[in-house]
Protein backbone atom coordinates (compact mmCIF):
# COMPACT_ATOMS: atom_id res chain seq x y z
CA UNK A 1 0.00 0.00 0.00
CA UNK A 2 0.99 3.55 -0.86
CA UNK A 3 1.86 5.85 1.92
CA UNK A 4 -0.75 8.27 0.66
CA UNK A 5 -3.23 5.29 0.20
CA UNK A 6 -2.37 4.36 4.10
CA UNK A 7 -3.00 7.60 5.26
CA UNK A 8 -6.71 8.37 3.94
CA UNK A 9 -7.88 4.87 5.33
CA UNK A 10 -6.46 5.95 9.10
CA UNK A 11 -7.50 9.58 8.40
CA UNK A 12 -10.22 8.79 6.75
CA UNK A 13 -10.29 11.57 4.32
CA UNK A 14 -9.72 11.17 0.32
CA UNK A 15 -6.74 12.24 -1.66
CA UNK A 16 -7.31 15.57 -1.70
CA UNK A 17 -8.29 16.41 1.87
CA UNK A 18 -5.20 14.72 2.51
CA UNK A 19 -2.88 16.95 0.34
CA UNK A 20 -4.29 19.50 1.72
CA UNK A 21 -4.12 19.23 5.09
CA UNK A 22 -0.14 18.48 4.47
CA UNK A 23 -0.33 21.75 3.15
CA UNK A 24 -0.92 23.24 6.42
CA UNK A 25 0.26 20.78 8.48
CA UNK A 26 4.02 22.43 8.98
CA UNK A 27 2.78 25.57 10.46
CA UNK A 28 0.65 23.77 13.11
CA UNK A 29 2.78 23.50 15.86
CA UNK A 30 3.05 25.09 19.48
CA UNK A 31 6.21 26.64 20.44
CA UNK A 32 8.00 26.67 23.92
CA UNK A 33 11.44 26.95 25.36
CA UNK A 34 12.68 24.71 28.03
CA UNK A 35 16.08 24.67 29.84
CA UNK A 36 18.83 22.41 28.82
CA UNK A 37 21.09 20.45 30.94
CA UNK A 38 24.10 22.74 30.92
CA UNK A 39 23.39 26.22 29.82
CA UNK A 40 20.89 27.66 26.90
CA UNK A 41 17.25 26.42 26.41
CA UNK A 42 15.92 23.84 23.71
CA UNK A 43 13.05 24.72 21.44
CA UNK A 44 9.95 22.29 21.55
CA UNK A 45 7.72 22.46 18.90
CA UNK A 46 4.53 20.21 19.18
CA UNK A 47 1.91 19.44 16.92
CA UNK A 48 -1.35 19.98 16.59
CA UNK A 49 -3.42 17.11 17.93
CA UNK A 50 -4.84 16.34 13.50
CA UNK A 51 -0.94 17.14 12.56
CA UNK A 52 0.26 14.15 15.49
CA UNK A 53 -1.75 11.33 14.87
CA UNK A 54 -0.92 11.36 10.72
CA UNK A 55 2.58 11.39 11.81
CA UNK A 56 1.71 8.36 14.07
CA UNK A 57 0.19 7.19 11.26
CA UNK A 58 2.85 7.92 8.69
CA UNK A 59 5.27 6.66 11.15
CA UNK A 60 3.92 2.82 10.68
CA UNK A 61 4.31 3.33 6.75
CA UNK A 62 7.89 4.89 7.39
CA UNK A 63 8.69 1.87 9.53
CA UNK A 64 8.37 -0.72 6.83
CA UNK A 65 9.91 1.46 4.06
CA UNK A 66 12.98 2.66 5.35
CA UNK A 67 16.06 1.27 7.15
CA UNK A 68 17.83 2.01 10.73
CA UNK A 69 21.35 0.54 10.88
CA UNK A 70 22.53 -1.47 13.88
CA UNK A 71 24.52 0.86 15.25
CA UNK A 72 22.18 3.22 15.90
CA UNK A 73 21.08 2.69 19.72
CA UNK A 74 17.72 5.72 20.06
CA UNK A 75 14.67 5.29 19.91
CA UNK A 76 14.93 1.61 18.79
CA UNK A 77 12.52 -0.71 20.95
CA UNK A 78 14.16 -2.88 23.04
CA UNK A 79 17.76 -0.88 22.97
CA UNK A 80 18.94 1.88 25.87
CA UNK A 81 21.11 3.85 26.30
CA UNK A 82 22.90 1.07 28.89
CA UNK A 83 23.26 -1.41 26.10
CA UNK A 84 24.88 1.65 24.11
CA UNK A 85 27.19 1.90 26.57
CA UNK A 86 27.79 -2.03 27.60
CA UNK A 87 29.54 -1.66 24.12
CA UNK A 88 32.16 -0.23 25.25
CA UNK A 89 32.86 -0.91 28.63
CA UNK A 90 35.56 -3.29 27.47
CA UNK A 91 37.67 -0.81 25.99
CA UNK A 92 40.24 0.94 27.10
CA UNK A 93 40.27 4.20 24.66
CA UNK A 94 37.17 5.86 24.27
CA UNK A 95 36.06 8.93 21.71
CA UNK A 96 32.95 10.67 22.00
CA UNK A 97 31.23 13.19 19.73
CA UNK A 98 28.56 15.46 19.46
CA UNK A 99 26.23 16.36 16.40
CA UNK A 100 25.28 20.41 16.43
CA UNK A 101 21.50 20.83 16.59
CA UNK A 102 20.80 17.46 15.43
CA UNK A 103 17.07 17.33 14.70
CA UNK A 104 16.77 21.17 13.50
CA UNK A 105 19.88 20.30 10.88
CA UNK A 106 17.60 17.99 9.30
CA UNK A 107 15.54 19.30 6.58
CA UNK A 108 12.59 18.85 4.01
CA UNK A 109 15.30 19.02 0.99
CA UNK A 110 18.01 17.00 2.91
CA UNK A 111 15.46 14.18 3.53
CA UNK A 112 14.39 14.44 -0.64
CA UNK A 113 17.90 13.93 -1.13
CA UNK A 114 18.77 11.04 1.17
CA UNK A 115 15.48 9.07 -0.55
CA UNK A 116 18.07 9.62 -3.78
CA UNK A 117 21.15 8.89 -2.67
CA UNK A 118 20.16 5.59 -0.37
CA UNK A 119 17.74 4.82 -3.57
CA UNK A 120 15.08 4.49 -1.56
CA UNK A 121 11.41 4.54 -3.94
CA UNK A 122 8.70 6.16 -3.25
CA UNK A 123 6.17 7.87 -5.46
CA UNK A 124 5.97 12.04 -5.85
CA UNK A 125 2.98 12.21 -3.86
CA UNK A 126 4.19 10.31 -0.80
CA UNK A 127 7.69 12.01 -1.19
CA UNK A 128 5.02 15.18 -0.77
CA UNK A 129 3.28 13.79 2.27
CA UNK A 130 6.55 13.24 4.33
CA UNK A 131 8.00 16.48 3.47
CA UNK A 132 4.52 18.32 4.84
CA UNK A 133 3.49 15.52 7.41
CA UNK A 134 6.71 15.51 9.42
CA UNK A 135 8.88 18.37 9.18
CA UNK A 136 7.96 22.02 10.85
CA UNK A 137 7.75 25.17 9.19
CA UNK A 138 9.29 27.67 11.99
CA UNK A 139 8.60 31.21 10.35
CA UNK A 140 4.56 29.94 9.17
CA UNK A 141 5.23 31.02 5.70
CA UNK A 142 4.15 29.07 3.27
CA UNK A 143 6.65 27.45 1.50
CA UNK A 144 9.34 28.37 4.33
CA UNK A 145 12.30 26.29 5.47
CA UNK A 146 10.60 22.71 6.82
CA UNK A 147 12.78 21.28 9.68
CA UNK A 148 12.14 18.07 11.88
CA UNK A 149 10.76 19.03 14.89
CA UNK A 150 11.82 17.91 18.87
CA UNK A 151 8.25 17.34 19.82
CA UNK A 152 7.26 15.29 17.13
CA UNK A 153 6.93 11.45 17.55
CA UNK A 154 7.96 10.90 13.65
CA UNK A 155 11.29 12.89 14.10
CA UNK A 156 13.18 10.47 15.66
CA UNK A 157 12.90 8.10 13.63
CA UNK A 158 13.55 9.54 10.16
CA UNK A 159 16.60 11.02 12.27
CA UNK A 160 17.75 7.60 12.48
CA UNK A 161 17.06 6.99 9.09
CA UNK A 162 18.58 10.22 7.42
CA UNK A 163 21.89 8.74 9.34
CA UNK A 164 21.81 5.16 7.55
CA UNK A 165 24.38 5.63 5.22
CA UNK A 166 26.37 7.75 7.08
CA UNK A 167 25.98 5.11 9.91
CA UNK A 168 27.14 2.30 7.70
CA UNK A 169 30.14 3.66 6.11
CA UNK A 170 31.55 4.91 9.86
CA UNK A 171 30.67 1.32 11.27
CA UNK A 172 32.54 -0.56 8.39
CA UNK A 173 35.46 1.78 8.36
CA UNK A 174 35.72 1.31 12.43
CA UNK A 175 35.09 -2.36 12.16
CA UNK A 176 38.23 -2.42 10.05
CA UNK A 177 40.57 -0.84 12.74
CA UNK A 178 38.89 -3.08 15.50
CA UNK A 179 36.85 0.60 16.74
CA UNK A 180 33.41 0.10 18.47
CA UNK A 181 31.27 2.87 17.05
CA UNK A 182 27.64 3.32 18.48
CA UNK A 183 25.38 6.52 17.51
CA UNK A 184 22.84 7.52 20.23
CA UNK A 185 20.89 10.22 18.69
CA UNK A 186 23.59 13.13 18.56
CA UNK A 187 25.92 11.20 20.73
CA UNK A 188 28.31 9.35 18.23
CA UNK A 189 31.12 7.41 20.63
CA UNK A 190 34.41 5.47 19.57
CA UNK A 191 36.32 3.13 21.74
CA UNK A 192 39.21 0.60 20.91
CA UNK A 193 42.05 -0.95 22.31
CA UNK A 194 44.81 0.28 20.41
CA UNK A 195 46.39 3.37 21.80
CA UNK A 196 46.28 6.44 19.21
CA UNK A 197 44.33 5.09 16.63
CA UNK A 198 41.15 7.37 17.99
CA UNK A 199 43.06 11.09 17.02
CA UNK A 200 42.03 10.43 13.13
CA UNK A 201 38.35 9.81 13.44
CA UNK A 202 37.25 13.62 13.87
CA UNK A 203 38.57 14.41 10.74
CA UNK A 204 36.86 11.15 8.92
CA UNK A 205 33.87 12.10 10.35
CA UNK A 206 33.63 15.30 9.44
CA UNK A 207 34.74 14.62 5.87
CA UNK A 208 32.16 11.77 5.66
CA UNK A 209 29.00 14.24 7.20
CA UNK A 210 29.86 16.39 3.85
CA UNK A 211 30.05 13.44 1.67
CA UNK A 212 27.06 11.66 2.55
CA UNK A 213 24.59 14.97 4.43
CA UNK A 214 26.05 17.54 1.99
CA UNK A 215 27.30 19.56 5.30
CA UNK A 216 23.67 19.90 6.96
CA UNK A 217 24.61 17.87 9.98
CA UNK A 218 27.71 19.10 11.58
CA UNK A 219 30.02 18.35 14.71
CA UNK A 220 30.14 19.94 17.84
CA UNK A 221 33.79 20.51 18.49
CA UNK A 222 33.49 21.91 21.63
CA UNK A 223 32.15 18.34 22.63
CA UNK A 224 34.72 15.96 20.76
CA UNK A 225 36.52 14.26 24.12
CA UNK A 226 39.10 11.70 24.18
CA UNK A 227 40.03 9.68 27.01
CA UNK A 228 40.87 6.51 28.20
CA UNK A 229 41.32 4.22 31.74
CA UNK A 230 43.14 6.83 33.33
CA UNK A 231 40.55 9.30 33.18
CA UNK A 232 36.68 8.89 33.94
CA UNK A 233 34.77 7.34 31.19
CA UNK A 234 31.03 8.20 30.61
CA UNK A 235 28.98 7.09 27.75
CA UNK A 236 25.45 8.91 27.29
CA UNK A 237 25.62 9.68 31.03
CA UNK A 238 26.96 6.41 32.35
CA UNK A 239 30.05 5.40 33.65
CA UNK A 240 32.63 2.89 32.56
CA UNK A 241 34.53 1.32 35.34
CA UNK A 242 38.22 -0.27 34.94
CA UNK A 243 36.42 -3.36 35.70
CA UNK A 244 34.50 -3.57 32.39
CA UNK A 245 31.04 -2.64 33.98
CA UNK A 246 28.53 -0.11 34.07
CA UNK A 247 28.36 2.49 37.11
CA UNK A 248 25.96 5.42 37.08
CA UNK A 249 28.92 7.35 39.51
CA UNK A 250 29.95 8.06 43.29
CA UNK A 251 27.94 11.21 42.81
CA UNK A 252 24.89 10.13 41.81
CA UNK A 253 25.15 7.44 44.43
CA UNK A 254 25.68 9.46 47.31
CA UNK A 255 22.90 12.02 45.97
CA UNK A 256 20.36 9.07 45.59
CA UNK A 257 21.43 7.87 49.40
CA UNK A 258 21.13 11.26 50.74
CA UNK A 259 17.34 11.45 49.52
CA UNK A 260 16.27 8.36 50.88
CA UNK A 261 17.87 9.31 54.25
CA UNK A 262 15.70 12.28 54.41
CA UNK A 263 12.82 10.34 52.79
CA UNK A 264 13.47 7.56 55.46
CA UNK A 265 12.89 10.84 57.89
CA UNK A 266 9.89 11.89 56.80
CA UNK A 267 11.80 15.43 54.66
CA UNK A 268 10.78 14.96 51.26
CA UNK A 269 7.99 16.36 49.45
CA UNK A 270 5.83 14.75 46.71
CA UNK A 271 7.92 15.99 43.68
CA UNK A 272 11.35 14.85 45.36
CA UNK A 273 9.70 11.78 46.59
CA UNK A 274 8.60 10.64 42.47
CA UNK A 275 12.34 11.96 41.68
CA UNK A 276 14.13 10.24 43.88
CA UNK A 277 11.76 6.69 42.74
CA UNK A 278 12.44 7.78 39.20
CA UNK A 279 16.46 7.71 40.08
CA UNK A 280 16.29 4.34 42.20
CA UNK A 281 14.71 2.61 39.32
CA UNK A 282 17.39 4.37 36.84
CA UNK A 283 20.50 3.43 39.54
CA UNK A 284 19.09 -0.53 39.47
CA UNK A 285 18.50 -1.07 35.73
CA UNK A 286 22.12 0.22 35.08
CA UNK A 287 23.52 -1.77 38.51
CA UNK A 288 21.12 -4.24 38.93
CA UNK A 289 22.30 -4.66 42.96
CA UNK A 290 21.92 -1.37 43.71
CA UNK A 291 18.61 -1.43 44.93
CA UNK A 292 19.96 -4.50 47.60
CA UNK A 293 22.58 -2.58 48.69
CA UNK A 294 20.55 0.74 48.98
CA UNK A 295 17.34 -1.99 51.21
CA UNK A 296 20.51 -3.06 53.09
CA UNK A 297 20.93 0.06 54.42
CA UNK A 298 17.58 1.76 54.90
CA UNK A 299 15.55 -1.39 55.20
CA UNK A 300 13.36 -2.75 53.18
CA UNK A 301 10.21 -1.04 53.85
CA UNK A 302 12.02 2.26 53.38
CA UNK A 303 12.48 1.05 50.08
CA UNK A 304 8.87 -0.63 49.42
CA UNK A 305 7.24 2.82 50.75
CA UNK A 306 8.92 4.82 48.22
CA UNK A 307 8.42 2.19 45.49
CA UNK A 308 4.59 2.18 45.98
CA UNK A 309 4.56 6.10 46.86
CA UNK A 310 2.74 7.34 43.91
CA UNK A 311 0.02 4.33 43.88
CA UNK A 312 -0.51 5.26 47.23
CA UNK A 313 -0.43 9.00 47.16
CA UNK A 314 -2.74 8.76 43.93
CA UNK A 315 -4.64 6.64 45.78
CA UNK A 316 -5.50 9.20 48.76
Amino acid sequence: MHICQALCAELKLDKTQVIDFALESPKMYKVYAIPKRTSGKRIIAHPAKRVKVAQHALLRQMKVIFPIHHCAFAYQEGLSIKLNAQEHCHNQYLLKMDFQNFFNSITAPLFVRMLDKLSIKISPQDTFLIEHLAFWCPSKETGGKRILSVGAPSSPFISNWIMYGFDKIVFELCRKENIVYTRYADDLTFSTNKKNVLYKIPKQIKSILREQLDGGIVINDVKTIFTSKKHNRHVTGITLTNQGLLSIGRKRKRHISLLLHKFSLGLLGTEDILSLRGLLTFANHIESDFKARMTKKYSSQVIQQLLAYDRVHNHE
